[in-house]
């Protein structure tokens, strides 16, 4: 694969366009009753955007949501409204609710390390005694986080959400019983590729009384993934399980001094080790979907994706 053109941020401008919100990953476009979200090629980690865009990313972060909220829409509807580009989503313009449902399968991650500290109750959930590190949980736990629009997202309690008003108790035995559901179905449509979902978050929206599910779901991104082949023996033995996730990127962060601290800087990115990211996203892609990657064009990108919404949003205006 030779070095491919990488898209790291658009500044578009199209009619009836009310507002831009530029995130980590993705630019927002915001009309009056749509959203559209373009994924770019950016890539994140310890809340730092690193210096090099990934070719391809975006595609494969955006065409693997595209697919899992297709894959749950007999579940719960959801806001997409069509995909005009392999960048790019456009739905409908939701109410968010304040909460990200977070949901787990397995002892890993920010769970783990609660735990591994002595603590026995996560986000008002007790966790059962004489566990060790990503073993399954007799039953998958919802550990809710609030959404701060700045800083980090905190741990918060199904009785907390109620008590502050943030959700109704209605609406949150919904969003609660849709969670579950979802990653009931996102975990069978893992193990038909040889993966075990271990944990990932949900958000979701409302139009009226209606409740849309939002955003991405089940991207390499928003969902930590192990294969299954090998799971059992290397938890018997106490060895490290394989993981399917940006992990890697992290790693080599943390091996060259980084973690995102004040003082530290962003090692040098050279076009070697771009590459080698992109072609594990690909990987990604090709596992979590079971299909060949069939990579966009990407001569002239920007051009590519604004063509390609405009034409989405004249057709919705007609």
């Amino acid at each position: 694969m030779k070095m491919n053109a990488a898209l790291a941020g658009t500044n578009f401008n199209f009619p009836g366009q009310q507002s831009f919100y530029k995130g980590k990953v993705r630019d927002v476009y915001s009309f009056e009753n749509i959203l559209v979200m373009v994924v770019t090629d950016r890539i994140s980690a310890f809340d730092v955007v690193l210096p090099r865009a990934i070719p391809f990313k975006g595609q494969v972060l955006n065409q693997i949501a595209i697919k899992m909220l297709n894959a749950t829409s007999d579940i719960v509807p959801n806001w997409v409204i069509s995909s005009p580009d392999p960048n790019v989503t456009i739905g409908k313009k939701c109410k968010p609710f304040k909460v990200e449902m977070v949901i787990r399968g397995y002892l890993s991650g920010h769970a783990w390390r609660e735990y591994n500290s002595g603590k026995r109750l996560v986000c008002g959930v007790p966790l059962p005694e004489g566990m060790k590190e990503n073993d399954k949980f007799p039953e998958p736990i919802i550990t809710p986080t609030t959404k701060a629009s700045a800083g980090h997202d905190e741990d918060i309690s199904r009785e907390e959400i109620l008590a502050k008003g943030i959700v109704s108790e209605s609406d949150y035995v919904k969003i609660e019983n849709y969670t579950r559901a979802i990653f009931k179905r996102g975990t069978e449509i893992a193990l038909k590729t040889g993966l075990i979902l271990v944990d990932t978050k949900y958000e979701f929206g409302k139009i009226g009384d209606e409740i849309l599910l939002i955003d991405e779901i089940h991207t390499p991104d928003s969902s930590r993934y192990f294969y299954s082949f090998g799971y059992e023996e290397r938890q018997k033995n106490g060895q490290e399980q394989r993981q399917l996730s940006k992990e890697f990127v992290r790693q080599w962060l943390i091996e060259n001094n980084f973690q995102g601290k004040d003082g530290q800087t962003v090692p040098a990115m050279s076009d070697e080790w771009v590459e080698q990211i992109s072609k594990r996203y690909v990987e990604l892609y090709e596992k979590l979907t079971g299909e060949q990657f069939v990579p966009s064009d990407t001569s002239d990108i920007d051009s590519r994706v604004e063509r390609n919404v405009a034409a989405a949003l004249h057709k919705l205006s007609e």
